[in-house]
């Protein structure tokens, strides 16, 4: 049997304890990460920045964060990031879709964001999608894309590496 990492109980660190009042629910990866403080109290406020309101309509975002966490098989991500896909307006036949990497039911900008998002994963670059992205969106929200990419990456490692599930 694998052993698990430690998971910080909310009476051990008051900004983890603040964070799941807030959320009304333990979190199984903010408790992980809480194993190092300093670093969950600058992970939160940079996470938020990077997918929270900004140049980029929250709707891409989530198809983004999805994309990168169905490429990344990351069970924990995915389930934490459904809830939000659909307040977004993603509806049950284009997450499937996303799931199974079809992307015929999205719009020309929504699919080479969502192209993009997999070659960076699969890849690390991202050559042969990234120019299409200049069709369809600013200097400024491609940068935000990548960012949004780049976050959903790290959650997917952090969770994969961990072995933190939903």
């Amino acid at each position: 049997m694998a052993i698990a990492i430690k998971r910080v109980e909310p009476a051990e660190n008051e900004f983890l304890a603040s964070l799941e009042a807030k959320a009304k629910a333990p979190n199984p990866f903010l408790r992980a990460m809480a194993n190092r403080p300093e670093v969950l109290k600058s992970f939160v406020p940079f996470y938020g920045a990077i997918v929270g309101p900004g140049s980029v309509e929250r709707r891409i975002k989530s198809l983004l964060y999805l994309a990168t966490s169905y490429a990344n098989r990351c069970a924990f991500c995915i389930a934490s990031n459904l809830p939000g896909a659909r307040k977004a307006g993603i509806t049950e036949p284009e997450l499937e879709a996303l799931e199974a990497a079809r992307d015929d039911l999205f719009s020309p900008a929504e699919r080479a964001a969502i192209q993009y998002a997999r070659e960076l994963t699969t890849s690390a670059y991202a050559t042969g999608t990234r120019e299409e992205l200049f069709n369809h969106f600013t200097h400024e929200q491609i940068v935000e894309i990548t960012l949004v990419i780049a976050m959903a990456n790290f959650t997917n490692c952090f969770n994969n590496g961990l072995e933190i599930l939903p």
